[in-house]
Order: C-alpha cells, then structure tokens, then sequence
C-alpha cells in the first residue's frame, strides 16, 4: 500500500491520469478486509495507515464508492472507542489519528457532525502521547518536554507518530468547522489554551491546507 502515496504527489503535480491509476482500485478492493479496514496486501491484517493511504487514493482516482465504506466507518468508529484496530482487539494508541483522518476524508466525513468525538481524542493527544516530565496539562508546550509525539505511554517518541499526532490534532481542532480556509474553530472546540491552536490541514494530503493550495495553484499551469 506504500505507493499509494505516490498517487498523492502525482495528484498535486496534476499528473494523475488513467495510465498511472490501472488496476489501483481493483487491487485496493481486494486489500479491504471484512473488518471494514484495508491492509497492505490481500490477506493481511487491517492497519489504520494502510486504510488512510487506500480510502484517500480512491477518493482521489474516483472509486471510492467500490469500498464497503458503512463497514469502514463502523470499524473506525469502534477502534476509536475501544481499542480495536480494524477489527482485531488492542490497546489504544496514537494512530487513532489516522482513521481520524480517513473517516473524515469520506463522504461522510463533513456531512452532518464528526464521526469521532473531537476532545476526547485531544485528550488522549495531549496527556498520552506527550513525553512531558511533570503533571501532564492540556497544552501543547509544557516544561521539561522532550518534544515529539508517541504512539502510546512507555514508547518512545518518533517522527512518524508526531505528524500523525499533530494532524489527528488539528482535524479534530477544525471538525466542526464548515469551511476551515475562512472560519476558525470557537474556543470549545479547542481542548486547552487556543494558543493549541493548529493550523488547518488537507485530509486527503495531510499537509497543511494553505499549502495544499499553493501547490495545486503552482502546478495547475
């Protein structure tokens, strides 16, 4: 599923065209698994960073709706109160981020509310996947922190769970928001100081939004 991401940069460099996605969705179908999730290869196990990678290249190749998307997102949704990872039971941890950013990359996922509730999963950001050396607050900068985001308490921080982290943050920051580019989340949707406050960010691209923008501007001449 790791090539995926090559159809992000081919979308933003406006390259994407029927030669380079052949067969893409016919092979991510068959990556769903009957848990709702996707896997990186037929057979295997679901995982949150394979579903982000394969619901958001057939929202951007336009076969979404070849996914059995309901069970997608009653997966997500029980993996995101319980512990469950797509089906098979474990402990919760960070990468809750990533089917945060899937789910809300549905077409579902703007429709009416969240489907995930937003400031218990800033909680769990910032008072579990902080490595903050005193009483943990709700806040993003606090004394003695290593910097840096976990996966889960007694793990050691790494670049790949703080993007996560920091863009799970940020979407559930702006969920509620109708047009993130325009309107600012009020104050309660912000758990903490707003000085949390991140900047708004491309779910399907997980870059920061204003820059998404800047890029599909540059490359559409």
């Amino acid at each position: 599923m790791g090539p995926s991401k090559g159809f992000h940069v081919a979308s933003v460099l406006n390259i994407l065209d029927d030669e380079l996605i052949h067969n893409v969705g016919d092979y991510i179908v068959s990556c769903q698994t009957y848990e709702g999730g996707i896997a990186g290869e037929p057979g295997s196990e679901a995982h949150g960073g394979y579903t982000f990678c394969g619901l958001a290249t057939m929202i951007l190749i336009d076969e979404v709706n070849r996914l059995d998307l309901p069970r997608l997102i009653v997966s997500g949704r029980k993996r995101l109160r319980s512990g469950w990872y797509f089906g098979k039971v474990r402990s919760v941890d960070s990468r809750g981020e990533q089917i945060n950013l899937s789910m809300d990359a549905t077409p579902f996922g703007r429709a009416t509310e969240p489907l995930f509730h937003s400031i218990a999963l800033q909680q769990y950001i910032l008072l579990c996947s902080q490595v903050c050396n005193h009483k943990p607050v709700y806040e993003l900068e606090c004394h003695e922190q290593e910097g840096g985001l976990r996966d889960k308490p007694g793990k050691r921080r790494d670049y790949y769970h703080t993007c996560y982290c920091l863009s799970g943050l940020s979407l559930c920051q702006y969920s509620w928001s109708k047009d993130p580019d325009s309107s600012p989340p009020l104050p309660k949707a912000v758990l903490g100081p707003y000085s949390n406050l991140l900047e708004p960010i491309h779910p399907l691209f997980n870059v920061v939004l204003e820059r998404y923008h800047e890029a599909r501007e540059f490359f559409a001449g």
